[in-house]
């Protein structure tokens, strides 16, 4: 079932969640084990992040410098596939433009229809210290909404090369949103036009970054709906568990922690995940009596937090 046809069939709120695919090498009972945890409530569907390669350095005996290219995580395709029609839950894999050709892009959706998978996040991708060079056969989409347009091609049976008989790929996508603006957009005014552009180019529904001042969320809702964006916008959630995440989130995914949140931590390190889920509760409890249908939670791997948390809901 298509991400947009769970939210329009709900007659009760929905609880999605976003989990990472193991390190590399590891096994990915890893990963069922967490969707064995959330399996009791529910999931409509489970997001799956991919990663691109990267580059690390090691430094030989003679004192000279060998770099490496790897991913440190792999499988998002295939832990979709086991999820999916193992456990009988919509999966939504990740497909990223930042180290991916549009060929590759092609072929991973071809797989992804084989598979049954019929829903992506089309994602520009985290900026990572190693560009993969690209062959002058082969393109790539240098933004997201020009993946999406590649993606609605294929829904509409129009592939890289002309391929005589060739089916439509039958999929729903989804794009992400910046309640608290993009790093890299000069404003908020420009941030919002370049997610209509996502719209525009064919994407069904937006899911945001996290946030933790709800304010933000309603107020980037706002904005879209006054910018002609009408897709269904679903809030994304992360819950503190950790004293570590009040500067780490901030760093790595440019959100803020309000001064309430951070002073409670610093007052009361030692329950800062009781803190996390109380927030979360609150946070959860305010969207849904604003009538939204789905909330999004960014597990990241630890459950107990995220289960807590629906749990007291």
């Amino acid at each position: 079932m298509y991400v947009i046809e769970h939210l329009n069939k709900a007659t009760k709120p929905l609880f999605s969640y976003e989990i990472i695919p193991p390190l590399r090498g590891k096994s990915a009972r890893d990963i069922l084990d967490i969707v064995e945890e959330i399996l009791p409530f529910d999931p409509p569907f489970i997001d799956v992040t991919s990663h691109s390669a990267e580059a690390y350095y090691e430094e030989l005996n003679d004192g000279s410098i060998r770099r490496h290219i790897r991913k440190k995580r792999t499988g998002t395709i295939s832990i979709c596939g086991i999820i999916q029609n193992r456990y009988n839950i919509d999966t939504v894999p990740h497909l990223l433009c930042r180290g991916f050709s549009k060929e590759e892009t092609e072929d991973a959706m071809i797989e992804l229809g084989y598979l049954g998978i019929h829903n992506v996040l089309a994602i520009r991708g985290d900026e990572t210290n190693y560009i993969k060079p690209v062959d002058n056969s082969k393109s790539v989409n240098a933004y997201a909404n020009e993946l999406v347009k590649q993606l609605n091609s294929l829904k509409k049976g129009q592939y890289l090369e002309d391929i005589s008989n060739s089916d439509p790929i039958d999929m729903c996508i989804g794009v992400g949103g910046y309640p608290e603006k993009h790093l890299e957009a000069p404003n908020f005014k420009s941030d919002i036009q370049y997610l209509k552009a996502k719209v525009d180019a064919g994407a069904d529904y937006i899911v945001t970054q996290m946030f933790f001042d709800t304010s933000y969320y309603t107020s980037f809702v706002k904005q879209c709906r006054d910018a002609g964006i009408e897709v269904p916008i679903i809030p994304g959630l992360k819950i503190l568990s950790g004293t570590r995440q009040i500067t780490s989130l901030p760093k790595n995914f440019n959100v803020t922690i309000p001064e309430e949140l951070a002073d409670e931590v610093a007052e009361n390190p030692d329950h800062v995940r009781e803190i996390g889920v109380n927030w979360a509760v609150k946070q959860c409890e305010d969207l849904l009596n604003c009538g939204t249908r789905c909330l999004h939670f960014y597990i990241m791997n630890d459950t107990k937090a995220v289960t807590s948390v629906i749990k007291k809901l």
